[in-house]
């Protein structure tokens, strides 16, 4: 799987995320594109903001033991994948404030660089590895820029 610590990995990634616009159509789920990119930028708003309640211990323990695994592993997501109700996106989203907002998170977390995230404690599943977290960052982004056909 590809590293979005690697600078050439964070260049494709934001290579293919320009070739968006507000036109591009899905291949499959309900999310517009402006909403995809919104969706996006909650993986980094629970990385760098308090924007999000972070889950009761029970919850925590429930997520790192079922959802992480599934999260930081190199298998792709399945198409139709039911998202957790904070990702949800309602209502329009502008399309290139939303893709200036996810640009800006890709650089900054390839910046501050995988010996700043190894171990670093997540919002929901405790502390993970640099390539856990790289793997949470980059196939999530992946998907859904595939679904977008980019």
């Amino acid at each position: 799987m590809k590293n979005v610590f690697d600078k050439n990995d964070l260049t494709e990634l934001i290579d293919r995320i320009q070739l968006l616009s507000p036109q591009s159509n899905n291949l499959w789920g309900t999310m517009n594109v402006g909403q995809m990119l919104a969706h996006c930028n909650v993986t980094y708003e629970m990385i760098y903001t308090d924007k999000h309640p972070k889950p009761n211990s029970f919850m925590r323990f429930i997520l790192t033991l079922i959802v992480k695994p599934m999260v930081v592993n190199e298998k792709p997501y399945k198409k139709n994948t039911k998202t957790a109700p904070q990702f949800v996106i309602a209502g329009e989203r502008d399309f290139e404030a939303e893709k200036k907002r996810l640009i800006d998170y890709l650089i900054k977390t390839q910046e501050l660089g995988e010996t700043h995230f190894h171990l670093k404690e997540s919002h929901s599943f405790g502390p993970l590895t640099k390539t856990e977290w790289s793997n949470l960052c980059y196939k999530h982004l992946d998907h859904h820029l595939s679904q977008f056909g980019v």
